[in-house]
């Protein structure tokens, strides 16, 4: 065991974990390659499995890692499908018969060292096969769950389908995003949440609020996300640097498109920040609060400098020349058999991926960020003369699918960091513990996308989607309102109208719009939305049929039970969360 043993005469300079956000939109029974299916897969082979393995390697050794992972309620559900759980063990198989098919080639060619790379793929796809066989039984999410009980790491929630919750038209549905994020984290941690992963780290305050686009939605006061998290339990969300300093770097989105000025004039029209006696840092924890220090919820800030070694093509590590290339393919298996060279060179440019290069590397790069932490906890701590905090958020599924020797690099950076006795490693539940806000401030609205607010979410290719959104809402919430005698129990209404939600949901999911504007699957996004929205609508149809006549035609029940096998998600679905009633101070419990 090679864990430490702090000498308590050494000064403790901060705080420091990782939170890893782990999220993929529904894509069970929609579409399978090249998008759908497939991406659930390689994320789960290249990122969730590799991440498990490097956690319990560091428990074995006598680490504790103690990140934070976010694991959205969406691909918590599909984590624990069945069906996924057969098709990753088709994908494996495949997988493992093309790096067969590889190997034969490249050696019939005469190019051993690429034979040798698909050998290397072979012993990881068998690899991965056996763990999740004979070591996880197959259940990814279980495995995170375990190292939760463990006190290992902390699993976090996020809203239900990852909704874009700045931008949704009514708080009832902001409201039934997280309290479906809370259920589901419940149902399968056996526990309720202590933070949530806000889409997007997108966050609005408390004002006057107008839809960006033409709709029937009135424009109304409505509540700040922090008050619905509050309502709901939630003690601590996560926010992009830009937020706390008030230097918002929104660039030039807002005059490219009407709908983002209009809502920057009515939040900064509307929200003046709290007064503070000391300077704001982000590398200190504040309570967040949009109506005059009521309702607050804890943040913690993404520290920039580290943020910037890992995001960046240019200058981060996973741009390294001798690290595997994320975008040149060998066909038809997939594999990837080339570097990055330079972070300038074409596709036609790769060279060849040589593995046994990237070990010092590895440990060089791991080295570099332990001691950016190192240095910007003991200067915060100069500054203070307090512990600080540093959180270094980003996305899960960078380690390992997109950045394949990453979860490598986070083993040999909590290894460090663990024996490192000036840095704490803690979860953010625990830091809260150890060191609570002491000040109340106000936050103005954005994310940390392009441009620091919604642009990325809504502009001239993506408002068409934010006109069927709002429309559905509105006509959800009425429907639930005006029925809500007929909508309680076990009955036909109530489950045509569950039906009704989850399309609602997944109408919401915010990887619609991010995929239209990225270009990265425009008609599978276009096409995803088309679909929810036209199936809302008809069931919706059916719903007030029902409530109307108390029966519908077979060939309607047909389509209700065909959308459910399609959407075989959050089957605990609780109407009431749509119920304008559920937004009341006691709507804490699900």
């Amino acid at each position: 065991m090679e864990g430490k043993n702090r000498n308590p005469m050494t000064t403790t300079n901060g705080y420091f974990t990782f939170v890893l956000h782990a999220h993929l939109p529904y894509v069970i029974s929609h579409g399978r390659w090249p998008h759908g299916m497939d991406w659930l897969n390689e994320a789960a082979v290249e990122c969730y499995v590799p991440l498990l393995s490097v956690l319990d390697r560091l428990l074995e050794e006598g680490h504790k890692p103690n990140i934070v992972i976010g694991i959205t309620p969406i691909l918590m559900e599909q984590l624990s499908s069945e069906f996924f759980k057969d098709e990753i063990k088709n994908y494996l198989a495949a997988k493992i018969e093309s790096s067969k098919a590889d190997i034969e080639e490249f050696k019939r060619h005469g190019n051993n060292d690429r034979a040798k790379v698909a050998e290397m793929w072979l012993d990881f796809f068998k690899a991965t096969l056996q763990q999740l066989r004979d070591k996880y039984n197959w259940n990814i999410l279980g495995a995170f769950v375990e190292l939760q009980k463990k006190g290992a790491i902390e699993i976090i929630t996020s809203a239900a389908t990852h909704g874009y919750l700045p931008l949704l038209g009514k708080d009832e549905c902001v409201s039934a995003q997280i309290r479906m994020g809370k259920q589901v984290y419940r149902k399968h941690c056996g526990q309720d949440p202590r933070g949530i992963w806000l889409p997007e780290c997108a966050y609005r305050p408390s004002y006057n609020w107008q839809a960006p686009v033409e709709s029937d939605i009135p424009e109304t006061t409505r509540k700040g996300i922090e008050e619905i998290l509050h309502d709901n339990g939630i003690n601590y969300f996560i926010v992009d640097s830009h937020l706390l300093d008030g230097s918002t770097p929104i660039g030039v989105y807002l005059d490219r498109f009407e709908g983002l000025k209009k809502l920057w004039e009515q939040s900064m029209a509307m929200n003046r920040p709290l007064e503070l006696d000391t300077r704001r840092t982000p590398y200190d924890t504040y309570y967040v609060s949009s109506t005059g220090g009521e309702k607050p919820v804890a943040i913690f800030v993404r520290d920039p400098e580290t943020g910037v070694q890992v995001w960046s093509g240019e200058h981060g590590y996973p741009g390294d020349g001798n690290y595997l290339d994320f975008h040149k393919k060998h066909f038809p298996g997939g594999n990837r058999y080339w570097r990055v060279t330079t972070a300038k060179s074409d596709l036609a440019d790769k060279q060849e991926y040589e593995p046994t290069a990237v070990d010092s590397r590895l440990r060089e790069n791991a080295s570099h960020f332990c001691s950016i932490i190192r240095d910007t906890l003991a200067e915060a701590h100069r500054e203070s003369g307090k512990p600080g905090i540093l959180i270094a958020p980003f996305d899960a599924e960078l380690f390992g699918h997109w950045w394949f020797e990453g979860p490598q690099w986070l083993y040999h950076v909590l290894k460090e960091l663990d024996t490192d006795e000036a840095v704490k490693l803690r979860t953010c539940s625990d830091i809260l513990v150890e060191k609570p806000p002491q000040h109340v401030i106000s936050i103005p609205e954005g994310s940390w996308g392009e441009g620091g607010f919604h642009w990325i979410w809504l502009n001239e290719q993506t408002k068409w989607t934010w006109r069927h959104i709002y429309e559905a809402e509105q006509d959800f919430v009425e429907f639930v309102n005006s029925h809500r005698e007929k909508l309680t129990g076990e009955n036909d209404i109530v489950r045509v109208a569950k039906q009704t939600a989850r399309e609602l949901l997944l109408l919401e999911s915010s990887d619609w719009q991010f995929l239209i504007s990225t270009w990265s699957a425009r008609d599978y996004a276009e096409l995803r939305v088309a679909a929810h929205y036209d199936a809302f609508r008809r069931l919706l149809g059916i719903a007030k049929e029902l409530a109307d006549r108390g029966k519908t035609s077979d060939g309607d029940w047909l389509f209700v039970i065909d959308r459910e096998e399609k959407t075989d998600c959050f089957k605990e679905i609780n109407i009431e969360y749509w119920d304008s009633s559920s937004l009341s101070e006691k709507s804490v419990t699900n």
